[in-house]
């Protein structure tokens, strides 16, 4: 019988909308039965989860057969408490939706809610998962534009295609995300700069300022020494992202881990090896090391598992030496 941990995580889980956590608490109990002896049980439980997640979702659409390949949409489920940022950004994030909920009453006082955000930081840090967030909570889909594909695919056609999506804005309305923003949002000064990328720089300005739909516009950026100043004066919010620091760390490791929490005689070292690594770099290190402890039919994922993904994380960033 799962404990009672984990049956409150998993209600936890299934209320706040949180799949992928589900998904994890459902493998610890059927870890759980498997040490208590009952095998079928536990692998019944594990081709539930496994026939689940390789259902296909009916939530990626298109609306526009000339957007192909360039908008896609789905509904995530990703909740604001998977989220582990500073609480300064916390604040602002609430902010955004809460403005976007009580719209109604801002536009009675011929006030509008915040709608555009550039979100500012390393690789890795939140950026992408806050725009998935903001859908989650708001109950809207989540529509990424692929920017590199929309440049280099559609040059001579770029601003035309930018329309689209601002028409679509208007149609549809939802979270839409421009991730790698920086492809089409650098400096119009910069030397290596061509005449065609200012132009397509300067409709996205015109069409951002001008528009007047009900979806969320979130920009995401790694690169802010290569953004055009003028993009910051057409955003409600800038939100700039860092690495998590020892608290978030520590926070991000507990909250994945749940019931497989590993013993606090390490934490110091874990907190020093994880040092430097981003958000998502810290998640596929312990869902790496919470899957091998499931393999091994183990309670609790041992420290010295965990560093070592860790350790594995932050070598695979360094190029291989050549012999």
């Amino acid at each position: 019988m799962a404990t009672a941990e984990q049956l409150k995580s998993l209600i936890r889980s299934h209320l706040s909308g949180d799949g992928e956590r589900f998904f994890m608490t459902a493998l610890q109990v059927a870890a759980h039965e498997a040490l208590q002896g009952h095998g079928g049980l536990a692998n019944d439980i594990r081709d539930i989860i496994d026939k689940a997640r390789k259902e296909p979702k009916p939530i990626v659409k298109l609306y526009r057969q000339d957007l192909k390949g360039l908008v896609l949409s789905e509904e995530p489920d990703t909740p604001k408490s998977a989220l582990v940022v500073p609480e300064e950004l916390c604040v602002r994030i609430d902010r955004i939706i809460h403005e976007y909920r009580q719209q109604d009453k801002l536009k009675s006082h011929g006030l509008g809610n915040r709608r555009k955000a550039l979100l500012i930081g390393p690789p890795g840090t939140g950026k992408s998962m806050t725009a998935r967030v903001l859908a989650h909570e708001l109950r809207l889909e989540l529509h990424s534009i692929q920017v590199d594909k929309m440049v280099t695919k559609f040059m001579g056609e770029t601003s035309a295609k930018l329309r689209q999506i601002f028409d679509l804005m208007l149609e549809v309305p939802g979270v839409y995300l421009f991730d790698e923003f920086d492809a089409i949002g650098s400096d119009r000064g910069l030397d290596n700069d061509v005449g065609e990328m200012r132009r397509v720089l300067n409709a996205f300005l015109q069409f951002v300022e001008q528009d007047r739909s009900e979806s969320l516009i979130v920009a995401a950026s790694n690169s802010p020494h290569l953004l055009d100043d003028a993009l910051f004066r057409r955003f409600d919010d800038i939100l700039y992202y860092a690495l998590p620091q020892t608290k978030d760390r520590q926070r991000m490791i507990e909250n994945i881990c749940g019931s497989f929490l590993p013993a606090p005689a390490q934490w110091k070292t874990l907190l020093s090896v994880s040092n430097g690594l981003s958000h998502a770099e810290i998640t596929l290190a312990t869902k790496d090391a919470i899957k091998l402890t499931i393999l091994n039919d183990e309670r609790r994922v041992h420290s010295d598992l965990l560093i070592s993904m860790l350790k594995e994380r932050k070598a695979s960033r360094k190029a291989p030496t050549k012999e």
